[in-house]
């Protein structure tokens, strides 16, 4: 296996990291209006990820920083054809960060209020842009002879890409409530495992038409394992989330999210951004990569600094590990 191949294979592995840990992080932001009832509620949820959100962000960075480095006419393409949805994506999570800390810096119900609205919003549209912006990398789009997209904002709104922004938006909500389920005592807690029966039908529906239109499309044997592991993980997790098995529902919406994504990049490869003008005109991760060299020092860097960063993240996780409820919710000071 050459070197681009391997980084291909690693930057697949970013960005499932990627989904699967702020998969549920925006599923909470969008349960803080779907779920919680009163603003307790409300600081119950946002509690069970304040300790992480940012720390689950990071693999973005990493994927996006990995993509420049490794494949530099992949991700000129990509940035500059998917520019508008991108920054909105980039201003959500801006924005999503600031009102997680500013929040509760002051006591007015209204503050709060616009904070919250601001949590939501911000949770709901990156979630939903993703799946767009895969959704469109699998599928094609308008790449001329010179590796450039040539089309608009308007030819990523196809019908292919908005169900993938849908399957993503229901499937990271009902990751959250698995995970809320998880992370919850009381009340809440047996709410959100009934939200999360309801997010999971409909999730079961919307990714089963995604899948196979994707494997229809361009799936071959490999994907068609990945989605049938994909499809067995979700009924799966609904099943064990009916059982109080909540350990195991957020696992196997986790394996969800992980089939899904490695279904995605099966069908992508060897290609990294498919022209929908002309097949030679995509770019592949052989003419869309760094040097070997460049490549090769890359690989040294990770191997020393991905170890690291896994166990500070899972040490953070375990040392936060406990259940929360309203009872732990100490009354705001005016």
């Amino acid at each position: 296996m050459e070197l681009h191949d391997v980084w291909f294979v690693l930057i697949a592995v970013l960005w499932t990291g990627y989904f699967f840990l702020e998969g549920f992080d925006f599923g909470i932001g969008v349960l803080t209006k779907l779920l919680a009832r009163n603003r307790t509620e409300k600081r119950v949820l946002i509690n069970t990820i304040g300790p992480v959100w940012d720390g689950n962000e990071v693999w973005l960075l990493s994927a996006g920083g990995a993509t420049f480095a490794a494949f530099p006419e992949w991700y000129a393409t990509l940035f500059s054809g998917f520019y508008l949805p991108l920054l909105i994506i980039l201003v959500c999570l801006i924005v999503r960060g600031v009102a997680f800390e500013y929040r509760a810096k002051r006591p007015e119900e209204q503050w709060q209020r616009n904070w919250e609205n601001a949590i939501f919003w911000t949770s709901l549209l990156p979630a939903f842009l993703w799946g767009v912006a895969f959704g469109n990398i699998v599928r094609g789009v308008k790449i001329d002879q010179d590796f450039e997209y040539v089309g608009n904002l308007w030819d990523l709104l196809n019908p292919y890409a908005i169900l993938g922004g849908l399957v993503t938006l229901s499937l990271f909500t009902f990751h959250g409530a698995v995970f809320a389920a998880l992370k919850t005592l009381g009340d809440i807690r047996e709410r959100a495992r009934k939200l999360a029966l309801g997010l999971g039908l409909v999730t079961a529906v919307l990714a089963l038409a995604f899948l196979l239109w994707t494997q229809a499309d361009n799936g071959d044997g490999k994907s068609l394992v990945a989605l049938v592991v994909a499809v067995v993980a979700l009924v799966a997790a609904i099943g064990a989330n009916q059982l109080g098995r909540e350990g195991w529902a957020f696992a196997l919406s986790g394996l969800t999210i992980v089939a899904a994504v490695a279904m995605l990049f099966l069908s992508l490869f060897p290609n990294v951004m498919p022209s929908s003008l002309n097949d030679e005109w995509s770019l592949t991760v052989t003419n869309a990569s760094s040097s070997p060299y460049t490549l090769k020092i890359m690989t040294w860097c990770a191997v020393i600094a991905t170890p690291v960063v896994m166990l500070y993240q899972g040490w953070t996780y375990w040392v936060f590990r406990k259940r929360i409820g309203t009872q732990h919710i100490a009354e705001a000071a005016h």
